[in-house]
């Protein structure tokens, strides 16, 4: 083998060999990311409580720590001075995640609704905003994953 052809091959793996370890990095440091969220809204019945059911799956490098869920009507004043991730942090809500496969987490939340819930809310357009955290510390936060209802 000539020796310019050895050069071009050593040059080429250490290029290739650059390229697949930048590539490895960054797709360690990928930040969450949400896909197919639906919320779904049921209003309660005169026997029964509704329901609000938000579902999202979460693709992430590490497990997921926390999925934060809060719904939020369209026309309150965070439709002008949108939640932070602060905000969202000190919400109690949590969703529930459980493995789907690879890196994806199924992740959904459920909560009742009264009728006493039902009648003191905002009839309306709502969203639901989402804060997930990875267990190794890196954040998404989405303040309009999934929209619904309120008749």
């Amino acid at each position: 083998m000539s020796r310019r052809i050895v050069v071009s091959v050593a040059a080429g793996v250490v290029v290739l060999g650059g390229a697949g370890a930048f590539a490895l990095a960054y797709a360690g440091d990928q930040s969450p990311t949400l896909a197919h969220s639906t919320a779904r809204y049921t209003a309660p019945a005169a026997d029964h409580d509704g329901s609000l059911t938000f579902t999202t799956d979460v693709t992430t490098s590490s497990d997921v720590k926390s999925v934060k869920v809060v719904a939020w009507p369209a026309n309150s004043p965070f439709a002008k001075k949108p939640l932070t991730a602060k905000d969202m942090a000190g919400v109690e809500e949590s969703a529930v995640c459980k493995s789907s496969g690879g890196d994806v987490e199924r992740c959904t939340y459920k909560v009742a609704v009264t009728r006493a819930d039902a009648e003191g809310s905002p009839k309306g357009l709502w969203h639901v905003a989402v804060l997930v955290t990875a267990k190794d510390g890196d954040t998404t936060l989405d303040t309009k994953a999934a929209d619904f209802k309120v008749a």
